[in-house]
């Protein structure tokens, strides 16, 4: 398989306006073969997406998902170009894998990357640099690990970084850009809020063989 160079990627991306990673799995599918790779593009409905993710999309739903035994719930705000396209079955479709996605991935707490606070990227950091196994190493060796660690750490936060639940050969990002594609709109995952019973009370714990004894004295 020929080499996915830095400079056939800039080349599929100016061609095709996609993203770099979506540019660089294109032609890992298409053995480096840049007209194949565009219409790999094409199919899956990156390249039409991304040319419209500059556009405003106010419009859209707020979507619901209960999972079975009413123990864990989701709420989320999905957003479009236009109430006709909110109303379809494509989106709609989309609306609902994705509250199912989010309560699949109870780690997940931000849309992207983008999203999580710097003292929250600090506080990672700060925690890697410290692990045993880089005590010792040169700084700079130790900074490329603990880059590379924060890197996967963040992604397993984030909502568009996971694999989608029902095909893990695509990424949630993946899976919106081609439903985008297919809808012929700008589509954006505004926000998310995901409830688990009882998250957060402090429950009250029973010795119940002090109990015990404490009643048989009386």
């Amino acid at each position: 398989m020929p080499e996915i160079t830095a400079k056939l990627v800039k080349d599929l991306r100016d061609k095709s306006g996609a993203g770099m990673m979506d540019c660089k799995k294109a032609l890992a599918e298409s053995s480096g073969d840049l007209t194949r790779a565009i219409e790999w593009l094409r199919q899956k409905g990156i390249a039409s997406a991304e040319k419209k993710s500059g556009r405003v999309a106010a419009e859209g739903a707020i979507g619901t998902y209960i999972h079975t035994g009413a123990r864990v719930g989701v709420l989320l705000e999905l957003n479009c170009e236009t109430d006709f396209v909110a109303r379809g079955d494509l989106f709609k479709g989309l609306l609902r894998d994705l509250a199912m996605q989010i309560a699949a991935c109870p780690n997940v707490e931000y849309v992207n990357i983008d999203e999580i606070p710097e003292h929250i990227v600090e506080r990672e950091k700060k925690i890697e640099m410290g692990r045993d196994d880089l005590e010792g190493k040169p700084d700079q060796i130790k900074e490329k690990i603990v880059e590379g660690r924060i890197g996967k750490r963040l992604k397993e936060i984030t909502l568009l970084e996971q694999p989608f639940i029902k095909d893990s050969a695509l990424t949630v990002e993946q899976l919106v850009k081609q439903v985008a594609g297919q809808i012929g709109e700008n589509i954006r995952l505004r926000r998310f809020t995901r409830y688990t019973l009882g998250e957060g009370i402090e429950l009250d714990q029973v010795d119940f063989a002090e109990e015990v004894a404490s009643i048989s004295k009386n």
